[in-house]
């Protein structure tokens, strides 16, 4: 389901096909930071997702597992941290899938998921591994800030880097999330530490120096030879992230930032053992929807 362009900013489409760099991954022909709206967003990173795929799963699919639901590239995974609680029985939304391992893990362990994502590229992978596994998760795509689910009708959602650094705006996105939980679900996403956004995208940790400023909200974004919009990506500071959370009616119960995994050796874009053992690179948001309306948006 797209979303409606905004009104007068009607963004060239993507390319059908995006050239591709000798790594796999889509070709970027400039960087830049410039203002970018919830459509535009969306339809360059369908595409790029689309595109990238291959190379994406071919270079962390191991990792990711076929069956299996690691929130981050620290390495924490569900069934150490509980974060969802018990999902026996419940009905749960995975927002940003991917190729759904996390909902394959959600279904083995009793729950009934829900895998959404609005890349038919990652979709078409998750629809080869339900059958390669025979855990059949229902796979639905779509945009995350439109969800075609009735209102009140999922227990618990997640979404582990999926989607929500895409979006231009993550409080609609959260508002669509309280909308379809039901009364005293909760909802728990893991997405790029702000601290990040002001750091070279190394692993190395000589590289740790503040090169650009963390509160310049500006959207990073990719074009090609054309000019065309083909990746973007949204910032928000930790304020951002507790004021979008509780403008969309939930209430924030913790704020995760994991350490780096003991034994873990793998190293993931700006992820490494040596930069993780001294700043963060996840934020883990845990909430609520309240069974009361009076109930206060920060609790512990």
């Amino acid at each position: 389901m797209d979303p409606a362009p905004e009104p007068g900013s009607i963004p060239a489409p993507a390319p059908a096909t995006l050239p591709l760099a000798a790594d796999g991954y889509p070709a970027a022909g400039d960087v830049t930071r410039r203002p970018v709206g919830q459509a535009e967003s969306a339809r360059a990173n369908r595409g790029w997702w689309d595109a990238a795929a291959p190379a994406y799963l071919a270079e962390h699919g191991t990792d990711l597992g076929d069956a299996d639901f690691l929130w981050c590239p620290e390495g924490l995974r569900e069934a150490d941290a509980h974060l969802l609680g018990d999902v026996t029985g419940r009905r749960v939304l995975e927002i940003g899938c991917g190729s759904a391992p996390c909902s394959r893990w959600l279904h083995r362990a009793g729950a009934s998921p829900i895998a959404l994502d609005v890349s038919g590229g990652m979709l078409a992978r998750a629809a080869e591994l339900n059958r390669a596994t025979g855990l059949p998760v229902p796979l639905l795509q779509a945009d995350a800030g439109a969800l075609p689910l009735a209102t009140d009708s999922v227990d618990l959602a997640c979404s582990a880097f999926g989607g929500l650094p895409f979006v231009a705006d993550a409080q609609a996105v959260l508002g669509e999330v309280a909308r379809v939980l039901r009364p005293g679900g909760r909802f728990v996403a893991s997405v790029n530490h702000p601290m990040r956004w002001p750091m070279p995208d190394s692993p190395d940790p000589a590289d740790l120096r503040v090169a650009s400023s963390y509160f310049d909200r500006t959207p990073y974004v990719e074009t090609d030879d054309a000019g065309r919009t083909v990746y973007v990506e949204h910032h928000r500071t930790v304020g951002d992230w507790v004021r979008a959370v509780v403008g969309a009616g939930l209430v924030l119960r913790d704020l995760l930032e994991p350490e780096w995994t003991p034994g873990r050796t793998q190293t993931w874009g700006q992820w490494s053992p040596a930069r993780g053992a001294l700043v963060p690179g996840t934020l883990v948001l845990v909430c609520e929807l309240p069974d009361r309306p009076e109930e206060t948006a920060w609790t512990s």
